[in-house]
């Protein structure tokens, strides 16, 4: 599990890292573009607004028409270059402490760049535009302070707080999409560990079931080491094929019908010679049944209860019956293992195989499967188990192969 762990730590690592790279300010080229693009587009609006507008055919027999032209490109231009510093202080307003010193501040910094502009336009205006002359025998006169204390800046500074909104707009939207990508690696991350620490669950189960398994075989063997040795010897080669084949197949949660078919008859071929021929085992096993997918050594444990439980306390002849079969819709798979000993008895349900399957039911399929014993019609009981059917075909159409 450490091994599965890691990519999870590193993920998370790497989202921590890429989440402090997206809070430092940065103007993609394409934002930078489109800031251009605008303040361009806004100034050929004005320009052809003032190159069709007739109120101005009298002005323009003054000066030249490419004078007013040329200043709204200027200005525009001009915003365009201080928009990126405008986006910059929107986000960093949250930095600024105490929080009464924000609203102020940004209207003082405005007023500043407001004034700003206002003065570069009215050098420009009067360096392109040859404006008559206000005194005699003079040029225009340009009076900086009287200009700022006329409050002539006033439109500029709208422009400014209307530039700072976007800014305010543009740093939320980041926000609410950093919010997002978050929630995802978040729920990413939930998802896998949920899945590795099901596999833990699953892991230890089957742990569980494996020594339980081994213990009670071993005590089947050493009851006949005296009375039939041939038999002992048969018994170990088929347990060393069943240890290979649980230590082979440990990491699997499921396997196909027909290979827990296979284990289970490996197992049933110790308890035969345990019970010394009187162990009669009848399997009656659909066609459309074998591929399906069940849950790795499933029957085992189901198989050992009933011979532990029912065969073991018969009179006579013991007798177990498996089917496996699919309901009436074809969406469930139905296994059943039933035993000819003298039915249900206190702490029947109570051992380690039967809690053990319960909870790897559980863990793998949730409420759609379950695990019920009853007293069998007859005698016995029958214990069966529904799971969802599907095969591995099943599994890659729907894209979990690797599942």
């Amino acid at each position: 599990m450490a091994g599965g762990r890691a990519p999870v730590v590193r993920t998370m690592n790497s989202i921590a890292s890429a989440d402090a790279e997206q809070h430092r300010f940065h103007l993609s080229s394409r934002e930078l573009a489109l800031i251009f693009l605008f303040w361009t587009s806004l100034a050929t609006l004005s320009a052809v607004n003032r190159l069709l507008d007739a109120r101005d055919i009298g002005f323009t027999r003054v000066i030249s028409p490419s004078g007013p032209i040329t200043l709204a490109y200027i200005e525009s231009w001009t915003w365009a270059a201080f928009t990126p510093l405008i986006f910059w202080l929107s986000s960093h307003t949250g930095r600024i402490r105490p929080l009464w010193l924000r609203v102020p501040l940004l209207i003082l910094i405005g007023a500043g760049v407001a004034i700003a502009v206002y003065l570069l336009l009215v050098y420009a205006r009067h360096a392109i535009i040859d404006l008559p002359p206000r005194r005699r025998g003079g040029g225009p006169v340009f009076a900086p302070l009287r200009e700022v204390g006329r409050f002539r800046f006033l439109n500029q500074l709208i422009v400014y707080l209307a530039v700072l909104a976007t800014g305010f707009a543009r740093e939320f939207f980041q926000r609410d999409q950093r919010r997002q990508r978050e929630a995802i690696a978040l729920a990413s991350q939930t998802a896998q560990l949920q899945a590795q620490l099901s596999e833990a669950r699953l892991d230890a189960l089957r742990m569980q079931i494996n020594p339980h398994f081994l213990f009670n075989t071993l005590h089947a063997i050493s009851a006949l080491v005296e009375r039939d040795p041939g038999g002992v010897r048969r018994m170990i080669a088929r347990m060393s094929e069943l240890l290979r084949h649980t230590i082979d197949s440990h990491a699997t949660d499921e396997v196909t019908l027909r290979d827990e078919l296979a284990f289970l008859r490996r197992y049933i071929e110790i308890m035969e010679i345990r019970f010394q021929g009187h162990l009669q085992v009848v399997l009656s096993i659909a066609e459309d049944a074998l591929d399906a997918l069940v849950p790795n050594l499933i029957l085992q444990p189901i198989v050992e209860n009933a011979l532990e439980h029912g065969v073991s306390r018969a009179a006579g002849e013991g007798r177990i019956e498996l089917t496996a079969r699919r309901d009436a819709d074809g969406e469930v798979l139905l296994l059943s293992v039933r035993d000819n000993g003298p039915g249900l008895q206190p702490g029947s349900e109570t051992g380690v195989g039967l809690a053990n399957t319960r909870a790897r039911l559980l863990q793998l399929y949730g409420e759609e499967a379950s695990l019920d014993l009853a007293d069998a019609p007859g005698g016995g009981v029958l214990a069966t188990i529904a799971v969802p059917y599907h095969t591995a075909s099943d599994l890659r159409s729907e894209g979990r192969g690797d599942a």
